[in-house]
């Protein structure tokens, strides 16, 4: 007996984990490394294209929160994090070339997971399987999922560029992090006085944008987790300075006062020789962004190690084609993971992964499958997925609102997510036995 994984990103490497865990046969199929999607730039497993970030840390936030859950049902992923993670403020951040090379080890190197690197362009119909081939879902199999599924919607999905630490001028920029959380090496940050943003936003403005790809959906729906920073710019002309440069919480140390606007640089590997600009996701040329950015008095030598990309983004109808335990309604024997079924962020996927692993074994088996509690981040999102209560079904992130509300109202916000956080942590402990 083998279950099938198509796929082996963030949502795929953890479902055939957990499916080895419990002591069944993967084959893994992915496409890489004999074909690469424009976003893609390892061959490693489990690559993150995007930012380097996981979201919060601390456990009274909905994202710490649902990285706490994933630890404690002994998840892959949040294993090889949180040994590879980077400054980063509140948030986990980690190495991202470190950490797909630690999970494309342990899933190498696991006696019962088969990687069969070619690209899928049909559902196997030998056994149960799970489709975890994310946003960037190649072509012909896409087609076959829209076929299946009556139509698929499409998003697009952008990343923000890096740069190297040497090309970052520290006698125009800072280090710290809001209000001085997480130490003073978490952020390196590039102030802006009014004439600089204002001349900044006019350029970013008017900035010649990069032609989308043929395989792009024509009037795409845009996230806006990942919006692109010239997107936002067009909102108007503080939209960025209440937005990703937004000052508040920091100092520039040499003025004593709060900058304007601030462009914040994330270390993007555990040595700190590379930085991302936070929320600069962007589909501007290559060009452009040098010199748009290079705007910014720090950066007027920034050396680009990766310059931002735009990119498709799918994911199905979620509610009206998924159970809760993430398989189709209409095929027991598929499940779906990822950010196809709407969960957006890498943590998300992962964990959408995580319980389509486990119950695709317990659908092998003939078991029961499990949708973990409401009151569980993780529950709480399998529970969004399959809402047939939604009518514009729109990705969704971890977040206190898609939680039952408490029995008692906390009006202190901090206290009110620490009692999410304490009644979730001991719905899961009841549970556990059944995963």
């Amino acid at each position: 007996m083998y279950i099938n994984v198509l796929g082996a990103g963030l949502a795929g490497c953890e479902a055939a984990y957990q499916i080895a865990r419990r002591g069944v046969e993967v084959r893994l199929y992915e496409m890489k490394p004999h074909k690469l999607t424009p976003a893609h730039k390892s061959t490693d497993l489990c690559e993150l294209v995007c930012s380097n970030s996981l979201k919060a840390a601390r456990l009274d936030s909905a994202a710490g929160l649902l990285k706490e859950e994933m630890r404690r049902i002994g998840s892959l992923l949040m294993s090889c994090a949180d040994k590879c993670r980077v400054p980063a403020g509140g948030a986990l951040a980690v190495d991202r070339d470190i950490f797909s090379s630690m999970v494309t080890r342990a899933i190498r190197n696991d006696p019962l997971i088969t990687v069969i690197e070619k690209e899928v362009t049909e559902f196997p119909c030998d056994a149960v399987t799970v489709v975890a081939t994310g946003p960037l879902t190649s072509d012909a199999l896409a087609e076959r999922i829209s076929a299946l599924c009556g139509g698929s919607l499409s998003f697009f999905d952008a990343a923000a560029p890096v740069i190297t630490a040497e090309s970052i001028d520290m006698d125009l920029a800072f280090t710290a992090s809001r209000y001085d959380k997480g130490g003073d090496d978490a952020y390196i940050n590039c102030p802006m006085n009014k004439e600089q943003y204002e001349s900044f936003h006019e350029a970013l403005v008017n900035a010649e944008r990069a032609p989308r790809h043929d395989v792009d959906v024509r009037d795409p729906k845009v996230y806006e987790g990942c919006m692109p920073v010239e997107i936002l710019a067009q909102r108007g002309l503080d939209t960025l300075r209440f937005g990703p440069m937004k000052p508040v919480g920091l100092r520039d140390p040499r003025t004593g006062h709060r900058p304007w606007a601030v462009v914040q640089l994330r270390s993007e590997n555990a040595d700190k020789t590379m930085y991302n600009l936070v929320g600069f996701q962007t589909n501007l040329k290559f060009p452009e962004q040098k010199r748009v950015f290079g705007m910014v008095p720090a950066l007027k030598n920034a050396e680009f190690v990766r310059y931002g990309v735009m990119h498709r983004n799918t994911f199905i109808d979620s509610p009206r084609l998924l159970c809760p335990d993430y398989s189709m309604k209409s095929e027991p024997g598929l499940f779906f993971a990822g950010q196809m079924t709407g969960v957006e962020g890498y943590m998300e996927s992962a964990s959408s992964g995580m319980i389509a692993g486990i119950n695709a074994v317990k659908r092998l088996k003939g078991e029961q499958t499990v949708t973990l509690p409401q009151d569980t981040m993780i529950g709480a999102l399998q529970r969004y997925i399959s809402d047939g209560t939604i009518k514009d079904f729109q990705p969704m992130g971890a977040n206190m609102g898609i939680l039952p509300p408490l029995e008692e109202q906390i009006r202190d916000k901090k206290q009110r997510a620490a009692a999410y956080s304490e009644r979730a942590l001991a719905s899961l402990e009841a549970v556990l036995s059944l995963l």
